[in-house]
């Protein structure tokens, strides 16, 4: 493939950026009754699942023109541990254990309608646009698929091409292979989709960019005939009405959004999709229906924005800014990034009566080569053919050259591809590993997000809380009965106090500290915080609230780690000093592990040559809790 069809076809694709099956294992899987558990025995304090949420195979008709032919089942088996192949036809294996959940989530509008312009026994095929599709001239590739992505983003059902009986059967295929893969107790699936909305503006040049407004749609168990796509309405509020009417006829669902750092200021705005002003009945609407953000994968970070917040050192990771299809910068001033949305959710409580911004946090892939890319030392990105490679993703210098003297890269990979992260994952505690306990979780957004390592992490908020709790063994259940975890809100007068318990992934870096985000409004005005909270090596807290450097070292010779620095665990009670009665503020966890080589480091290292200039050398594994809330009632 050539380097234009290249750039031309991935600024046209990332626009879109109680039944019985016979199982794997030969069992048949049922829905789990009220009350039933689902074989493991229901842990009341809970156990901490692994997850991905946000997965494309070939039904994605962005995914099918980067030559991925694989399917859901593909994807199920991927998670389970086994092998399967990129586009490029190397092999790829998870790292690590096998998920404990997961969801396919391929694109909604279009769905599988690449495959069939490329059947020749599809109606689809004798189109003139198929023909195109799928020849060897590269710009009549570009203009077909330019309008299969036009037709996406504009929610246009084009005469001759678009067939609902071709979505109908394949979104059956989708949910048919989740009933397949779902073992309770062992490995839980999730029928899903994507509704790929974009907010059209226009970018350099009259060229087309795209205010990312996406969302996973995942279902609690039973799903209908017919996802809800671009094509019924590009209105996110009209996907939530529809959820509403899905959830009436026994179809629970929750949609979660994603790449808000790429929206330019639409995902978290202070109106409605239309320009009016937001109402209480829209913040409960959106809770109702949107009770988690997607804060990581691989297309950044949308926890924040150094521009944002000049005063946490910590905020430049992974920072992902471009428009879809587009060199563009994304607004940052409002709308893109979550902490800041935290805080106008505060602001709104006292404005309308209500909340939309009242969300817990999750990472995942987007992967779209069915395999998620979470290793560092082991990247293969997310679009097949056009950044499979060290070099088409501008990690390496191009041409075998050993230095990047002289080297400019493809815009593509020096905008797009070089810049995208090996995350991430949803962690969630719940008492069983099945749907219901899992989606139940996510309802009260007990979950929390990480880069792709898999840190263990609990968060409690309490009134009676203290210091003698972290040594109790009990100390869990107690917090459960007397507190809330992460996700839930604290009503009461009094200060609250928070145990905090980070443990360390041992397939990753040990743990350097654990931070404490605190959201609130003053006067009107948004402000923010940043308290280090528990400090490896035997640092203490100095008198700005940060632990001293712990020395933990990268050999970038060979990427080798400190192995004398940082915690296995890191466990502490924390009562905000800064605390004031009667101010609403909201509250979550940070934790950042040792630093270690990025994966355009470990690319660089394997080809022998000095990493990119222009990119991070190194970065710090981390995970992000879901907030809690303090309500005071005087």
């Amino acid at each position: 493939m050539t380097h234009k069809l290249s750039v031309l076809i991935a600024m046209a694709m990332l626009i879109s950026g109680c039944s019985a099956e016979k199982g794997p294992d030969g069992d048949r899987h049922v829905a789990l009754a009220p009350g039933e558990t689902a074989g493991e025995e229901a842990n009341p304090d809970r156990n901490v699942y692994f997850g991905d949420l946000h997965i494309h195979t070939k039904n994605s008709f962005d995914a099918y023109i980067f030559n991925v032919r694989t399917t859901p089942d593909d994807a199920y088996k991927f998670g389970m541990g086994e092998t399967v192949k990129h586009p490029l036809g190397y092999d790829l294996t998870l790292e690590g254990p096998p998920l404990d959940f997961m969801a396919v989530t391929d694109h909604a509008a279009y769905l599988g309608h690449l495959e069939a312009m490329n059947t020749p026994s599809s109606p689809l095929s004798k189109l003139a646009m198929a023909k195109d599709m799928f020849s060897t001239d590269s710009d009549k590739i570009t203009a077909a698929f330019q309008l299969i992505g036009g037709a996406v983003r504009d929610g246009s059902k084009m005469p001759g091409v678009y067939d609902p009986a071709i979505v109908g059967n394949v979104w059956k295929q989708i949910v048919d292979a989740a009933e397949k893969y779902n073992q309770p107790g062992k490995f839980t699936t999730f029928a899903g989709y994507e509704y790929t909305a974009v907010r059209i503006t226009r970018g350099k040049d009259g060229g087309f960019a795209g205010g990312n407004l996406h969302r996973n749609v995942i279902f609690r168990g039973s799903a209908p005939d017919m996802p809800f796509a671009t094509v019924d309405s590009t209105n996110p509020e009209d996907l939530w009405s529809w959820m509403d009417d899905q959830r009436e006829a026994g179809h629970d669902a929750m949609s979660i959004p994603h790449n808000s750092n790429v929206s330019d200021g639409e995902m978290f705005k202070m109106e409605t999709y239309n320009g009016q002003p937001l109402t209480k009945a829209y913040a409960e609407q959106r809770v109702r229906n949107e009770p988690l953000v997607e804060i990581t994968q691989v297309k950044g970070t949308s926890e924040t924005h150094p521009s944002l917040s000049p005063n946490d050192e910590w905020a430049d990771f992974e920072i992902y800014d471009k428009l879809l299809s587009s060199p563009v910068p994304s607004k940052t001033a409002t709308g893109d990034y979550v902490r800041q949305a935290l805080a106008n959710g505060l602001k709104l409580v006292e404005k309308i009566g209500a909340d939309p911004f009242h969300f817990g946090f999750i990472g995942s892939s987007d992967t779209h080569v069915v395999g998620g890319s979470f290793d560092e030392k082991n990247f293969w990105s997310k679009v097949g053919l056009l950044d499979g490679t060290a070099e088409t993703r501008g990690s390496i210098p191009p041409g075998g050259k050993k230095s990047w003297e002289g080297v400019t890269l493809a815009p593509s990979a020096a905008d797009w591809f070089s810049r995208w992260s090996a995350s991430g994952y949803a962690a969630v505690w719940a008492e069983e590993n099945s749907r219901e306990a899992i989606f139940d979780a996510m309802r009260r957004k007990e979950t929390y997000a990480t880069t792709g390592t898999r840190i263990k992490l609990r968060f409690f908020g309490g009134f009676g809380f203290d210091e003698t709790m972290l040594d109790d063994p009990q100390m869990v259940r107690k917090a459960y009965q007397d507190g809330v975890p992460m996700g839930g809100d604290l009503v009461g007068s009094k200060a609250p106090g928070f145990i905090i318990w980070a443990m360390r992934d041992a397939m990753s870096a040990p743990l350097q500290r654990v931070q404490v985000i605190k959201v609130w409004t003053d006067g009107g005005e948004a402000k923010e915080k940043v308290f280090d909270v528990a400090c490896s090596d035997g640092g203490s807290l100095d008198g700005t609230f940060r632990c001293p450097d712990n020395g933990a070292k990268v050999d970038l010779s060979d990427c080798s780690i400190s192995t004398d620095k940082g915690a296995p665990e890191l466990k502490t009670f924390w009562r905000d000093p800064e605390h004031k009665a009667g101010q609403r503020a909201s509250y979550y966890v940070r934790v950042l592990e040792n630093p270690v080589c990025r994966w355009s480091t470990w690319d660089a290292l394997r080809a022998g040559v000095p990493p990119n200039p222009a990119l991070p050398r190194t970065i710090q594994e981390r995970a992000w809790s879901s907030p809690i809330w303090y309500v005071p009632t005087a």
